[in-house]
């Protein structure tokens, strides 16, 4: 991090500062990670109070502490704002806007994470590119990234989450992209959202931070984006299906390690190949490729590019283990992502059973049910030979799939412990197994006693 005036941030923040003027070269909100001369912020959770910390930080060199709530300080150690998590994005922004480089943000309901690695890939091929780590995308991890910017950076991808209205807009002002990327409007969210419209509108809100010379790319397949326009931005569209699409995907080929596809863009059709499996992930490798394009990295070193993406953790990572196929997908979970997920192990070229392994999805409000029905119905249609569910709301994968004709191959459990037992003892050569679930439902618990068992 580069230093900062403490007279700066207190403007930014619009706090209030009663000390001496001091040079900042970092900020930090937990006690066990102290620089000297840092400014500590005293943030507030649901478990936790930073305020509580406050006497501690300075005590271990912290030079001011932001606080919202009245601490004991010596004087002139405490800038006082109204809300620490907005300071840390007020201060998070200034930084930003110190430094002379491209932001690309990131949001959507499903596929934020894969297309924030796959639009890494594509800017790492032209520029020092700086990417969002793990799911560090709410207020107080967004923070963090762009704190983490140096001027060696020429480019930023961040990745921007919500779980309730109004959160997506005070993110994008810190971040100020250049460039903002919708993926698509499912689901997720619905239940605190209430409709795809709220929720489009909330997805829509990462224009907020985008300059009137800025760029918006949307999935133009997706019925709730493709009428989207915006008179301030330069929209781009992409998709497999809309002939208004910009960038166009077809001829799409799906193998067991990677997926194949032709790019059509400016009148010119190039060969892509991405190291993952399926047409949803041809949309993420299509947005990302949009994002070259407003970067002005040729097209031919983009898509070379992608072939470098690795998925990140339990997004589809695919392990061979002893001689059967595990596929980790089990980080998150919503209706739209259940589908594109099945849909793709029933294409997929099996020796053995396709094993569709599923949990809860979570966050679905009064869709829950429906949708839960419906993706049973889905795991019969998709070509999927057994489903083993767990959860509460998995009983209705099980019901859903019975409907349509699946019968006693689809079976639910009381937990995992149970699931895992089943599943140990159908699994056999050439098998490939799928799992799928919300993250809160822990699914990965069951393949880890898989690699330690069996």
């Amino acid at each position: 991090m580069e230093q900062m005036s403490l007279r700066e941030i207190v403007e930014a923040t619009g706090g209030m500062y009663s000390g001496e003027e001091r040079v900042i070269a970092a900020v930090s909100s937990d006690t066990r990670d102290l620089p000297e001369g840092c400014l500590f912020i005293a943030l507030k959770g649901d478990r936790f109070d930073g305020h509580a910390f406050v006497g501690k930080a300075l005590e271990q060199g912290a030079a001011v502490a932001v606080v919202s709530d009245d601490v004991e300080a010596p004087p002139g150690r405490v800038l006082r704002v109204q809300d620490t998590r907005q300071a840390y994005l007020d201060i998070a922004g200034l930084y930003r806007r110190m430094l002379g480089l491209k932001v690309v943000g990131i949001t959507g309901s499903v596929g934020k994470t894969t297309t924030k690695e796959m639009i890494a890939c594509v800017c790492a091929a032209g520029f020092s590119t700086l990417k969002t780590e793990m799911n560090l995308n709410n207020e107080v991890g967004l923070s963090q990234m762009l704190l983490r910017l140096t001027p060696e950076h020429r480019v930023a991808v961040l990745e921007m989450g919500m779980d309730g209205p109004g959160q997506i807009a005070p993110l994008s002002r810190s971040a100020a992209p250049d460039i903002g990327v919708v993926t698509n409007i499912g689901v997720s969210h619905l239940e605190a959202l209430g409709s795809r419209e709220n929720i489009r509108d909330e997805k829509l809100d990462i224009r907020a931070g985008i300059g009137d010379s800025g760029v918006l790319v949307l999935n133009g397949d997706d019925d709730m984006l493709a009428p989207v326009e915006d008179p301030r931005l330069t929209v781009m569209r992409y998709g497999i299906d809309s002939p208004d699409c910009m960038v166009r995907g077809s001829r799409i080929k799906e193998f067991s390690s990677h997926t194949t596809f032709e790019v059509a863009y400016d009148g010119n059709r190039f060969d892509a190949q991405i190291p993952s499996m399926g047409k949803h992930n041809v949309y993420n490798a299509l947005a990302a490729l949009c994002v070259g394009i407003a970067l002005d990295i040729p097209l031919h070193k983009a898509i070379a590019a992608l072939r470098n993406y690795r998925p990140a953790g339990m997004r589809q990572r695919i392990v061979v283990h002893n001689s059967f196929t595990v596929v980790e997908d089990c980080y998150n979970a919503s209706p739209d992502s259940m589908r594109a997920a099945l849909e793709t192990l029933g294409h997929l070229k099996c020796d053995g059973k396709r094993i569709a392994v599923l949990s809860d999805m979570l966050e679905l409000g009064s869709v829950a049910e429906q949708s839960h029905r419906e993706t049973g119905h889905i795991v019969a249609e998709c070509g999927a030979d057994v489903l083993l569910c767990t959860g509460e709301l998995a009983r209705l994968y099980q019901q859903g799939a019975r409907e349509k004709g699946m019968g006693d191959a689809a079976m639910w459990f009381p937990d995992k412990a149970a699931l895992y037992d089943h599943l140990k003892s159908i699994l056999q050569a050439g098998d490939i197994a799928w799992f799928k679930a919300s993250r809160g439902m822990r699914l990965e618990e069951v393949i880890e006693r898989i690699y330690r068992e069996i």
